[in-house]
């Protein structure tokens, strides 16, 4: 079983990738900053070539100390791509949580207030079966801590219609903007509501499936 790198680096070293073209001073290659990006998600967004065109999927991933596991079909494009690729397939993998609508008085100075992580690299396919099922495990529990323990673990023809591919957080950098409006001077005057609108993200009561076992109770992670 290969060992998942563990979170030991402080910061991310910038690249020719990683640093932004526009609006660099909303740059961080601070590992806390990039790591609690990627755990508060759920869905990332996969883009590689195929066929020398761009495509990019959402799928569901975890992080595992300096390493991104990304789930997905065995018939699925880049997990096909990944296994047969050598010695990997280049991808860039995004994550991005909006939390405020940002409305100025000119349309040009609407924006959104945001996190994101852009990750850099080359995506392994995971065949060690130990790796794999700590993998599938990390997804799981990435969705609701404790769950993976709390469920039937896949069998053997789950796992043969299951892929999992990594990444290592070698090329990262986290974007963010934060703060109000930032109108022009000689717009300030203008008679045109402008401010912030937060968004929120929460959790609502858990619906019990319908043919649930009789007896059975709301497990504590959940209330």
């Amino acid at each position: 079983m290969q060992e998942s790198p563990q979170s030991t680096a402080t910061a991310y070293t910038p690249t020719e990738r990683t640093v932004p073209t526009r609006s660099a001073d909303r740059a961080s290659y601070d590992a806390e900053v990039v790591h609690a990006i990627l755990d508060e998600g759920f869905v990332c967004h996969l883009g590689f070539l195929r066929d020398g065109a761009p495509i990019v999927l959402p799928t569901m991933y975890a992080r595992v100390g300096e390493r991104l596991y990304v789930h997905g079909s065995t018939g699925s494009r880049p997990l096909r791509m990944t296994g047969q690729a050598d010695p990997g397939l280049p991808v860039c993998l995004t994550v991005t949580h909006v939390d405020a609508l940002i409305l100025a008085r000119s349309a040009f100075h609407h924006s959104l207030n945001y996190r994101s992580v852009m990750v850099h690299g080359v995506a392994h396919d995971v065949t060690d079966p130990e790796e794999k099922q700590a993998a599938l495990n990390a997804l799981v529990d990435h969705v609701v801590a404790g769950r993976a323990a709390d469920s039937r673990p896949a069998n053997k023809k789950e796992l043969a219609a299951t892929a999992v591919i990594r990444l290592d957080l070698n090329e990262v950098s986290a974007k963010l903007r934060t703060g109000g409006v930032n109108d022009e001077p000689e717009d300030l005057a203008l008679p045109y509501w402008a401010g912030v609108v937060p968004l929120r993200k929460g959790y609502d009561t858990p619906v019990a499936d319908a043919a649930l076992a009789p007896g059975t109770e709301v497990p504590d992670y959940l209330q």
